[in-house]
């Protein structure tokens, strides 16, 4: 079962699989309440215009998600049933899982493919790396 304190542990914790009920896009109270904590802290990812939730949107909103898990999306101009139904076009076509809405605000959730965050690890990449050596060394 998932944890409350892990998810507060680290900021940058992988949630697993394990939060959701047998539905992927359910999440479970306790793990609700450790994504909107983890939540507070950011910024909107993804601010949707005028022009509504479009296909480009929904792309850069699928890209986000697959970045960091876990985003939060501003809806300009919108009344409160048209968020409510963005929601919903979201989280069914992306798979993903509604955590909160809060005024003009949208919280989603997907958790990572799993060969996702194994290939990640807690290696550098190798041009970060390179920098953060000529950083030390004086030379950046």
């Amino acid at each position: 079962m998932f944890d409350e304190r892990t998810a507060h542990s680290s900021a940058h914790s992988t949630i697993g699989h394990s939060i959701f009920d047998a539905d992927v896009k359910t999440l479970d109270p306790a793990a609700r309440r450790a994504l909107r904590a983890r939540a507070h802290r950011l910024h909107p990812v993804v601010m949707v215009g005028g022009a509504g939730l479009t296909d480009t949107v929904l792309n850069e909103i699928d890209r986000a998600l697959s970045a960091h898990e876990l985003i939060k999306i501003r809806m300009l101009g919108e009344a409160r049933d048209a968020r409510k139904a963005a929601m919903e076009r979201i989280c069914l076509a992306l798979d993903a899982a509604p955590v909160q809405v809060i005024g003009k605000i949208l919280i989603v959730f997907r958790p990572k493919p799993e060969e996702a965050v194994e290939k990640s690890g807690k290696t550098m990449p190798a041009n970060k790396a390179r920098r953060s050596a000529a950083r030390r060394s004086g030379r950046g």
